[in-house]
């Protein structure tokens, strides 16, 4: 009932089928990265194709048409959205022509190709089928000869032109060819997949500092990027890209893709800051964090930076708990198995589901008498058009597509497990 009442609120609220992040309680207001409007939708999670995908994963387990359609008129909407070279931009504009290029920013374009892909194995329709047809093919075309794929396609003529490791753009150009492979027969996905696995261990960086950098130039080269994004190492991305040799590892049963991983585990933990975090640059030959304000700016500490960087650009990170599970994942892949009794499994998957079963009733408690999710208190910057952000926020009640794709997940995965 809780699932039904929000989904059809949802669906409610598309845009042509399409979503954007956040809605006022009246509806009149509507943000996407910045104040939108009716004939807007984001491309970017969490908006069209995240908000798609949970349709259908409703869909999967519910078996209701409902849903089904829900999910199909959010890929309609992605479809009319994708320009001539066969891919996406930020946003999808219905009141204006289509975009000239392609972003690989923010698992935009690729979140999309990866929606209507996975809609493909439920349903067919000639529409997707053309549209997935002509995203793949650009997928391979905008490759780099050297197997990393740019920011943006086609060529920009800077640093969009660079292989992008920022944003896990490379790592989600991956995921779409491994899921193109399982999905279709086609040998060119697998070559690209070679080249791309090629390119992740020939951009690892030598010893004493054994991880990669945010960006690289057709030289293999960390590069720069923005004016406070530096040549550097980079361990947010290094955590990325080991899990990305373990995904390539596991789809290609070859050793190679685990033999950089051993070093660049090392040299994560030895790079943990004092306070806990780790730098997001360090820089190459002393290891220490680098903090660049706009226009190239260096500083020596996090507190010299400018408020509107020090809020709105993560320097300094936590990546603990992902190094933990990364380390983890990598011992499972490498020996093989866990040594782990039947009736430890038993019994943590017992503690599992009762905490699953209390989070599914707090979010069924939570939904309102319209359907709705509401994002209480939520804070978020108040911005003035043509202006740059000064650093003040708003607070008020907001709908969130963020927070609908989470409780959508939760609940499918409680009927899921009483599924199982």
């Amino acid at each position: 009932m809780s699932l039904s009442k929000a989904i059809a609120f949802y669906h409610s609220i598309a845009i042509e089928g399409g979503y954007v992040y956040h809605y006022s309680l009246d509806l009149k207001e509507k943000w996407g990265e910045g104040k939108t409007d009716d004939f807007t939708i984001e491309v970017q999670a969490p908006g069209t194709p995240a908000v798609g995908e949970s349709f259908l994963r409703a869909f999967k387990v519910t078996g209701k048409q409902e849903y089904l359609n829900a999910a199909k008129d959010a890929a309609y909407a992605l479809i009319k959205g994708q320009n001539e070279l066969g891919g996406w931009e930020h946003k999808i504009y219905f009141n204006r022509p289509l975009g000239t290029m392609v972003s690989f920013d923010d698992n935009q374009t690729q979140g999309a190709i990866s929606f209507l892909m996975a809609l493909d194995q439920e349903i067919d329709d000639t529409k997707l089928d053309s549209s997935i047809a002509k995203a793949l093919e650009m997928m391979v075309r905008s490759q780099l000869d050297h197997g990393g794929w740019p920011h943006r396609y086609p060529e920009q003529h800077n640093y969009h032109d660079f292989a992008t490791f920022n944003d896990q753009g490379i790592n989600d150009c991956i995921r779409v060819m491994l899921e193109a492979s399982k999905y279709y027969d086609d040998t060119a996905f697998e070559q690209s997949l070679h080249k791309a696995g090629r390119f992740l261990i020939l951009s690892q960086l030598p010893p004493p500092q054994p991880g990669w950098a945010q960006q690289y130039n057709a030289y293999l080269q960390p590069a720069w990027a923005r004016s406070f994004e530096p040549p550097s190492v980079c361990p947010q991305v290094t955590l990325h890209n080991i899990n990305t040799l373990l995904d390539l590892f596991e789809f290609s049963n070859e050793r190679i893709y685990l033999e950089p991983i051993h070093d660049a585990l090392r040299w994560l933990r030895e790079s943990q800051l004092p306070n806990g975090k780790w730098g997001r640059f360090l820089e190459i030959g002393t290891n220490k964090p680098l903090y660049y304000d706009r226009d190239r700016i260096r500083v020596n500490s996090l507190e010299e930076l400018s408020l509107e960087r020090r809020t709105g650009y993560g320097y300094e990170i936590d990546i603990a708990n992902n190094l933990m599970s990364t380390k983890s994942r990598f011992d499972r892949v490498f020996h093989s198995a866990l040594t782990t009794s039947e009736d430890d499994q038993v019994g943590s998957h017992a503690v599992d589901y009762l905490q699953l079963e209390e989070h599914v009733k707090e979010i069924i408690a939570s939904l309102d008498q319209h359907g709705r999710w509401i994002a209480s208190n939520d804070k978020f910057r108040a911005e003035t058009p043509g202006e740059r952000w000064n650093g003040q926020y708003r607070t008020e009640d907001r709908i969130s597509s963020a927070l609908f794709n989470k409780n959508i997940a939760t609940l499918c995965q409680f009927l899921e497990s009483n599924k199982n």
